[in-house]
């Protein structure tokens, strides 16, 4: 059944608070629950003469339904707009106050705290404005005939609660935007990773490449006039390709090898941002790209683990081979304890076990966790074959080859395939 659309007032704004919690994954109802703190709006006739009388529940029903609606649009609206809505409770306050209607300093006080979300970072710009909306509201209470006990709470509590969620909207923000650099880190180091590969295929195969077609095309003209001298040139032919092909291997080896380095990288900003001291130590073998991949992930998943929940002041990672397997470790000296399976370690159990290895996760409370992944490594030949023919194979599907070079070109495929080449 389809979902009906959101009224127009119920739909987040850009940079709202609630547009901003479910771009990063929360619930846009976190915020709601500071609602309960109106409760006051419903205790506060306990404490006067005339109690829950007709006057205070009529002029409840018409002004809480307001209030509400004030407060889910400083959630909803941008930034920029979200003052206006904060000015609108305080000024609901204020007119109720005349009313005797003492229910409405609760107004006042969520107007206060709301304001910080249309204030942005400028702390002594909301301290301002805080001191004048306290002065206005006591001085206005005073003239009505209000009791100094019935208001002398009202600046503490807009002080003391405004600043303390002001400065968890300055650290939410920080977190934001350190989530943002984090992205953009990994975003350019892909990028850069991407234009490596170019210039190392174009350095490797650009001239390699023009002296094959070139070579090629004299072997098709000297076929039949002079065919000593284009045997000759087909067998160099067949020594340059042999050699391209080692170059691309040896590059292709390098390239997977830089999925592990970009992730210790990653890893090492992650951490030490966070304030955790990060060592490594990599003794990298040949990988095929599957196993690159798993590792990698692998990395990233346990790093992220113990950024969010291990409390720790050190983390290592390790990663070397030992008996024909490699090993990658990462241990932490945070505090430990029960692991409860999620998506993320089903997720890399999965893909280390298919691969016919194993992922042993340790954990005892205080004594902070180690996470380690073992996978066999193929034999060498294997690996490399397994690293080069994703990369190689497309590229000679896709090259056209030359009329005038065809015969060189079978000549060429009978050597790349010889044993031991």
């Amino acid at each position: 059944m389809p979902s009906r659309p959101l009224p127009a007032w119920l739909k987040p704004e850009p940079g709202s608070e609630v547009e901003c919690a479910l771009r990063e994954g929360r619930s846009p109802w976190t915020d709601a629950i500071h609602l309960l703190w109106s409760v006051w709006v419903f205790i506060t006739p306990a404490f006067t003469p005339a109690g829950h009388d007709l006057r205070w529940l009529l002029l409840t029903l018409l002004s809480y339904p307001l209030f509400v609606w004030l407060y889910a649009k400083t959630l909803l609206v941008a930034p920029r707009r979200v003052a206006r809505y904060a000015y609108g409770m305080v000024a609901l306050c204020l007119v109720l106050l005349p009313l005797w209607y003492p229910s409405g300093l609760s107004y006042f006080a969520f107007g206060c705290v709301m304001l910080r979300l249309g204030i942005g970072a400028s702390m002594w710009g909301y301290l301002l404005r805080l001191m004048v909306l306290n002065v206005l509201a006591i001085g206005w209470a005073f003239y009505l005939g209000y009791p100094w006990m019935a208001v002398a709470w009202l600046p503490v509590v807009s002080f003391v609660i405004g600043l303390v969620t002001h400065f968890e909207a300055i650290t939410k923000r920080s977190n934001t935007a350190l989530r943002m650099s984090h992205d953009e880190v990994r975003r350019l180091a892909a990028l850069a990773e991407r234009e490596r590969i170019g210039r190392d295929l174009h350095d490797l195969l650009g001239h390699t490449l023009s002296l094959v077609a070139l070579k090629s095309d004299l072997a098709a003209r000297l076929l039949e006039r002079d065919p000593r001298a284009a045997r000759q040139e087909i067998d160099e032919v067949s020594r340059v390709a042999r050699q391209a092909l080692s170059q691309v291997r040896r590059a292709v080896t390098g390239i997977r090898s830089a999925g592990i380095a970009a992730e210790l990288a990653s890893a090492r900003l992650l951490l030490e941002t966070d304030g955790i001291a990060f060592d490594y130590r990599a003794d990298l073998p040949p990988l095929p790209a599957g196993h690159e991949t798993t590792l990698a992930m692998v990395l990233r998943e346990a790093v992220t683990n113990l950024q969010r929940h291990a409390r720790a002041q050190q983390a290592r990672v390790e990663l070397h081979e030992v008996d024909g397997d490699v090993v990658l470790r990462v241990e932490d000296d945070g505090r430990g304890g029960d692991i409860v399976p999620g998506n993320g370690l089903g997720g890399m159990r999965e893909r280390v076990e298919g691969l016919g290895g194993r992922l042993r996760i340790e954990s005892r409370r205080g004594h902070g966790t180690c996470v380690e992944a073992r996978l066999p490594l193929p034999a060498m030949g294997q690996a490399i074959e397994q690293a080069i023919e994703p990369t190689i194979e497309p590229t000679i599907e896709e090259a056209p080859v030359p009329a005038s070079a065809r015969d060189a070109g079978s000549a060429l495929d009978d050597a790349a395939t010889t044993p031991g080449h």
